[in-house]
């Protein structure tokens, strides 16, 4: 059968299923559980009304349930068995993994991808925004600096490998370092600060969504405060970081958090610059490491990175409800 059609057929099944389970869910509940009698007709109808919304969202919290909850809980309990999988070790594979130096490594450098990256990113986003909100030809700086956003994180990765080269007639750092009649050097194999070498190709490309938010956050100031500072004689840095960034700052908070989840997820830039090696291990590419050699081991550190992950998503997803009230 072709594609198309299947799809077709797909589609339709699943619209006329959604449509016979809500249909059958309210007739279910007006009908049976609290059917229309003229003594309790209002109570019933009041009754009804609160269940309702719990019929709408059951079909999608079900399959959350399935897809997110069940792996969960599935990685957790592949992580405390063996390489084969037959045999229950408990926490050993945890035990192991932190005793290692290669997880040590992998972890510190996490911690310097979750400090260094969503600062500088904020920071060059949030100073991009307000230059840029002061100049003629702004929108077109916002649309160059934005324009890495486009770009995968591979694409990006080798397009900083050739500025990263040690060739000087490629790479830009040792064509510099060529015309001062200095020797070629490899940044990446130079230990610990190729971390930020690398670091830097993430924030070149959040750099962008950062300015996105943070000036839409600027705009939306209310011009009466600042004419407030200016006319008590408040200078631009003043209104800027005593008026503007106060008002701005649970946006800050947000774009902050967000460029956070990603640096917990990030593998491809650190696997198409360097594979991991030279120290630049990262949690993701350790996982991957041993993904199709030990797959207990893998799991394990699959649910560290979700354990570092959640705290910071819950704390995003509070100042993100805060932010619309």
């Amino acid at each position: 059968m072709s594609p198309i059609i299947t799809g077709l057929i797909t589609i339709a099944v699943a619209v006329a299923g959604c449509a016979a389970y809500f249909y059958a869910s309210n007739w279910v509940v007006d009908r049976v559980i609290f059917p229309p009698r003229t003594d309790d007709q209002g109570r019933n109808i009041r009754r009804a009304t609160k269940i309702r919304p719990w019929l709408f969202i059951f079909p999608a919290a079900f399959f959350l349930s399935i897809y997110l909850i069940y792996p969960v809980v599935g990685s957790f309990w592949r992580s405390l068995f063996n390489r084969s999988g037959q045999e229950f070790i408990g926490l050993g594979n945890y035990v192991q993994m932190f005793s290692e130096e290669g997880f040590r490594v992998a972890f510190f450098n996490n911690i310097l991808w979750v400090i260094f990256v969503p600062a500088a990113s904020t920071f060059l986003g949030l100073l991009v925004a307000q230059l840029t909100d002061r100049l003629k030809w702004g929108n077109v700086a916002k649309s160059l600096i934005f324009m890495p956003m486009a770009i995968s994180f591979v694409g990006a990765s080798l397009i900083w490998k050739f500025v990263y080269a040690n060739d000087p007639d490629i790479g830009i750092i040792n064509a510099v370092r060529d015309t001062f009649g200095m020797e070629p050097v490899d940044v990446l194999q130079i230990p610990f600060w190729n971390n930020f070498f690398i670091m830097f190709i993430l924030v070149w490309i959040q750099t962008g969504f950062a300015m996105v938010i943070l000036s839409a956050a600027l705009r939306g100031i209310p011009e009466e405060t600042i004419e407030a500072a200016i006319i008590d004689g408040a200078n631009p840095f003043q209104i800027f970081f005593k008026i503007k960034i106060p008002q701005i700052l649970p946006t800050i908070l947000v774009v902050w958090t967000t460029i956070t989840i990603l640096v917990l997820k990030v593998f491809d830039i650190v696997y198409a610059m360097t594979g991991g090696n030279f120290d630049t291990e990262i949690l993701p590419s350790y996982m991957m490491d041993y993904m199709f050699r030990d797959d207990g081991r893998a799991t394990a550190v699959a649910f560290v990175i979700m354990i570092v992950v959640t705290p910071v998503m819950i704390w995003n997803i509070v100042q993100a409800r805060r932010e619309m009230r």
